[in-house]
């Protein structure tokens, strides 16, 4: 079966590439890290299976399988939250993968998949009804952030995040406790992280400004703010007016 793997995480798509490498009938034929290059990939590679996360910046997981054309995939929804895999299941989707993902799981998962693709009506009726599932409400909220120590992998709630900070190629989640390695660049952190309560202070850096205890004027432009964990981080002139006019009455 070829197989497309849909994660905007890239460690996750790492872990469940090795995880698939133990089934002679499933090639890997290509990954995705959001929505909308997914569609591009299922379109041009064609693959008979595809594992696909529900939360994505650019384009969620429900909204991919509802722009789907033909020939329609088996769809296998991988999450890290049981309401949206519960909302996706109870609507009549084959199956989902609730991360991090357990090998029993995941051989039901494929085991289902090679008999969805003998049966083109039944997957048809599978993809339509992951189509008309509705997510929660409280799904944006809900959604983690992972962080690396080691060789282990913490889900934090982005509420105990006090920012981000990039050194170099590196990019570390500041915790009032500890600092963790995040999976992915600023860049894509800021566009994840999109309506929430962080903002970009400086283009090494990234606060969440309901941890942000006291501001300093270092100029009539910079700005120095400190965190509820002490740490102190300079505003950059060019995002202090913005910072200014989100926190000051």
């Amino acid at each position: 079966m070829k197989t497309l793997i849909v994660d905007d995480e890239p460690i996750a798509r790492q872990i469940l590439r090795e995880e698939l490498e133990v089934f002679p009938d499933v090639e890997i034929v290509g990954e995705a890290d959001n929505g909308r290059q997914a569609l591009e990939r299922i379109s041009e590679l064609e693959p008979d299976l595809v594992f696909l996360d529900l939360q994505m910046p650019v384009m969620g997981g429900f909204e991919v399988v509802r722009k789907l054309g033909e020939p329609l995939p088996v769809i296998v929804i991988v999450t890290a939250f049981d309401e949206h895999a519960i909302a996706a299941f109870d609507a009549g989707a084959v199956d989902y993968l609730l991360k991090p993902v357990g090998e029993l799981r995941l051989r039901r998962a494929v085991e289902r998949a090679r008999k969805l693709r003998r049966n083109p009506v039944e997957n048809a009726d599978a993809v339509a009804a992951i189509a008309a599932a509705v997510p929660p409400a409280s799904a944006a909220a809900s959604r983690k952030i992972v962080g690396r120590n080691g060789t282990e992998y913490f889900l934090l709630d982005p509420n105990e995040i006090l920012a981000f900070q990039a050194e170099g190629e590196l990019v570390w989640i500041v915790t009032a406790k500890q600092r963790l390695l995040a999976t992915q660049n600023l860049r894509l952190t800021e566009e994840q992280l999109q309506g929430r309560q962080f903002r970009r202070v400086h283009r090494n850096a990234i606060v969440n400004v309901n941890h942000i205890r006291k501001m300093s004027a270092m100029s009539s432009q910079r700005w120095l703010i400190t965190l509820s964990n002490s740490l102190q981080i300079v505003v950059s002139k060019r995002m202090a007016h913005n910072i200014r006019k989100d926190l000051l009455w």
